[in-house]
């Protein structure tokens, strides 16, 4: 029914500059030279007229700033400024529990947070310290979902959920064990949120794996499942999760955020 369709708010809330052999696994395979690129950090903001969802929440100032990255606002004054009622605990996906996907779960105290269960059990489990994984998590942050679960409020699902009608959340893998894409149905068609399944149009369009893995084949299987949403027509509009060029891609609203679908 048109007035269950959901409108996508895309808020970009920080950014950084690096180079190409840093997001692009074993950059020197392709014979390429290397270069500046730009990185974008998104969360976004799923509304109809009657619900709202939240999906990721941003790196927090901490996390953010041990690694060097710009904020360009903070993810609370955003989410003031959008509207959304935090204290009534709408309900928060998290894509996978990177320090830039989870650094704000606090924002919402009574809200169910839906993840992978095959995110939690390994950030829980006894391969989550390892020197190259660990480095792109909070300790804080996963304790603070260890709480989330201790409260209750945790939903952590196989493969797929829906989280309310027209919103459906699909793990993929590949960057992270439960890495988990988002599905909206919107007023002007299906938006594929690919969160890190896709950091950058150019990787799922050349197929070149982000740094960050944890299962190269399923990062590889990832992407051809989403370029087959896509070319089949399921999906009419992908959002990529980091790519500088996102918001240009949509309707923007102001310098940090642009839309897709209309609010019914």
């Amino acid at each position: 029914m048109a007035e269950d369709r959901w409108q996508v708010t895309i808020v970009k809330y920080g950014t950084r500059q690096t180079v190409r052999s840093d997001v692009y696994l074993n950059h020197h395979l392709y014979g390429e030279p290397d270069g500046p690129i730009g990185m974008d950090y998104f969360f976004w903001v799923l509304r109809n007229g009657t619900a709202t969802v939240v999906v990721d929440t941003g790196f927090s100032a901490a996390g953010g700033a041990r690694r060097k990255r710009t904020t360009l606002v903070e993810p609370a004054a955003a989410l003031d400024t959008l509207g959304v009622d935090r204290p009534a605990g709408p309900p928060v996906v998290v894509t996978h529990a990177h320090y830039d996907h989870i650094g704000n779960l606090g924002l919402f105290p009574s809200s169910p947070v839906h993840i992978a269960a095959a995110e939690y059990e390994f950030w829980t489990g006894p391969y989550a310290d390892r020197t190259l994984l660990h480095h792109s998590v909070e300790d804080d942050e996963i304790a603070h979902l260890r709480k989330i679960e201790g409260e209750g409020r945790l939903r952590p699902f196989a493969d797929e959920v829906e989280v309310t009608p027209g919103v459906r959340v699909i793990r993929v893998g590949g960057h992270t064990p439960g890495q988990s894409i988002v599905l909206a149905d919107t007023t002007d068609g299906v938006v594929l949120l690919a969160s890190d399944a896709v950091h950058y149009y150019e990787e799922l369009e050349r197929s070149m794996p982000f740094t960050q893995v944890a299962n190269l084949i399923d990062m590889y299987a990832g992407f051809e499942r989403i370029r087959g949403m896509v070319d089949s027509g399921e999906v009419r509009h992908l959002v990529a999760g980091h790519d500088p060029d996102t918001l240009g891609r949509f309707r923007r609203i102001d310098e940090n955020t642009a839309t897709i679908g209309e609010r019914t």
